[in-house]
C-alpha cells in the first residue's frame, strides 16, 4: 500500500470515530495501522489474547486491547529521512506550577533520605493549545523527528487519542527469547554524544539495571547484560543496558507485571514508590508511563528470503512474539489542547532546579511537533 492511502484510511478511520491505532518501530521503515471494526472497548485480561494492547501506569486499572481478529491490518513503507532540525520550544509555565513540582521534588528526596525509597520518580503535565486541526499531521511529524523511537497515534472514542515517540522498549518476547533495556538518567544532547555522566544518573541508571535483572532472573534460564551506552533520543541522551535472554516457560504475564511500572517510570522499591506518586503527584497519570504494544502476534522466518525457492521455505518457523514499549514522550489531544508528560528519576543526590529543567528539556520533545 502507498504512505498516501495508509493515511487516508486512518485518517477516514478516525473521522468515523472508530477504534485505531498506527506505529512505526525503532529504526524500520513499516508503518502499521489496526483499525477496529466496531466500537466495542475490549480488556486484556490474561495476555494471552493477540493484538494490540495499551495499558496504564497503574495496573489496577484495565488494559485496553484492539483484539487481531476484530480489526483490520495494513501496512506500508514510511519515506521519511532522518531526524530533522529541532528548536527550544518551552510553553508558558506558570510560576504556581514550577513551585508546586519542585516542593513534589523535595518531599521526595526527604522520602529518600529518610530510608523509606531509593529512588522516585515524579512527573507532570502541562496543557497546551494546538494549531493543528488533524492529530494524523502530528502522527507524521513524530515519524520524521524520531526515527530511532517507537512512534505511535492510538485512538479509541470511549477513551481519547494519544501521540508519542519512546525511546524505551518494556519487552520483547520472540518464541522464548527475550529483550529488555534498562534506560535511565538524562542530559541535553549538545551534537556530541562523547559525555561525562554524573554520580546522580550512573546510579540512577545502575537502580534500573540491578532491578531488572533480580526480577526477571526466576523466569529465566540465561540472562546477559550488556555494557552501559550513551543513546540519543530526540535532543536528549540517555544511559541506556541491553538485557537479554531465554525464558524458562511461558511466564508472560508475570514477567509484564515484574517489570511493569519499571524504576525508569516509578522508582524503588516499586510498591511504596508507587504508593508515593498516587498519593502526592495530584493528577491523574492515565496511560503515561504504562505500556503499549503487539501482544502474541505471529512472525516468520525462513532460510532464504526468496519466496520462489519452496525448498528452502519449507523450512520456515512461525514464532509468536509480543513487542511491547514504555508510554514515555507522550501526550493526549483532547479538543484543541494537548496535555503534554513529563517527568524525571529523583534520588538522593537530586537537584530540584536541575530536575525541573529536565522535565522542560523532555517536553521540548513533544513540543516540536506542535
Amino acid at each position: 500500500m502507498f504512505i498516501e492511502d495508509f493515511f487516508l484510511h486512518i485518517e477516514t478511520h478516525h473521522k468515523s470515530k472508530r477504534p485505531f491505532v498506527a506505529y512505526r518501530k525503532p529504526n524500520e521503515v513499516e508503518v502499521k495501522a489496526m483499525l477496529q471494526k466496531d466500537i466495542e472497548l475490549n480488556t486484556g485480561e490474561d495476555f494471552t489474547e493477540k493484538g494490540f494492547i495499551f495499558s496504564p501506569f497503574d495496573s489496577k486499572e484495565q488494559t485496553i486491547i484492539f483484539p487481531l481478529e476484530k480489526c483490520n491490518t495494513i501496512s506500508s513503507e514510511s519515506s521519511f529521512s532522518s531526524e530533522i532540525e529541532q528548536h527550544k520550544i518551552f510553553p508558558k509555565e506558570s510560576l504556581e506550577h514550577k513551585k508546586y513540582h519542585i516542593e513534589l521534588i523535595k518531599k521526595g528526596i526527604q522520602k529518600i533520605k529518610e530510608g523509606s525509597l531509593e529512588k522516585v520518580v515524579l512527573s507532570r503535565v502541562e496543557t497546551v493549545p494546538i494549531s493543528v486541526e488533524n492529530p494524523i499531521e502530528i502522527f507524521k511529524s513524530l515519524l520524521k523527528l524520531h526515527t530511532s523511537a517507537f512512534v505511535y497515534i492510538w485512538y479509541h472514542p470511549k477513551i481519547g487519542l494519544w501521540l508519542g515517540a519512546t525511546p524505551e522498549t518494556l519487552l520483547h518476547i520472540e518464541g522464548q527469547r527475550f529483550k529488555t533495556m534498562s534506560l535511565a538518567g538524562t542530559q541535553a544532547y549538545t551534537n556530541s554524544k562523547e559525555v561525562i555522566w554524573n554520580d546522580k544518573n550512573l546510579n540512577e541508571q545502575k537502580f534500573v539495571t540491578d532491578f531488572i535483572v533480580d526480577e526477571l532472573e526466576p523466569f529465566t534460564e540465561r540472562l546477559s547484560v550488556a555494557p552501559v551506552q550513551t543513546i540519543k533520543a530526540g535532543q536528549l541522551l540517555h544511559l541506556k543496558s541491553k538485557i537479554s535472554g531465554v525464558l524458562k516457560a511461558e511466564f508472560l504475564k508475570d514477567v509484564i507485571y515484574k517489570l511493569h511500572p519499571t524504576p525508569a517510570v516509578c522508582g524503588l522499591p516499586k510498591d511504596k514508590a508507587k504508593e508515593f506518586i498516587l498519593q502526592n503527584e495530584n493528577y491523574n497519570r492515565e496511560f503515561y508511563t504504562g505500556f503499549l504494544g503487539e501482544l502474541n502476534l505471529q512472525s516468520s522466518t525462513s532460510r532464504n528470503t526468496n519466496s520462489r525457492n519452496v525448498e528452502n521455505n519449507a523450512y520456515s518457523t512461525v514464532k509468536t512474539s509480543s513487542h511491547l514499549f514504555v508510554n514515555l514522550r507522550c501526550m493526549q489531544l483532547k479538543g484543541q489542547e494537548a496535555l503534554i508528560y513529563v517527568g524525571g528519576g529523583i534520588t538522593k543526590d537530586s537537584n530540584p532546579e536541575e530536575e525541573w529543567e529536565e522535565t522542560r528539556n523532555k517536553m521540548e520533545t513533544v513540543l516540536n511537533v506542535l
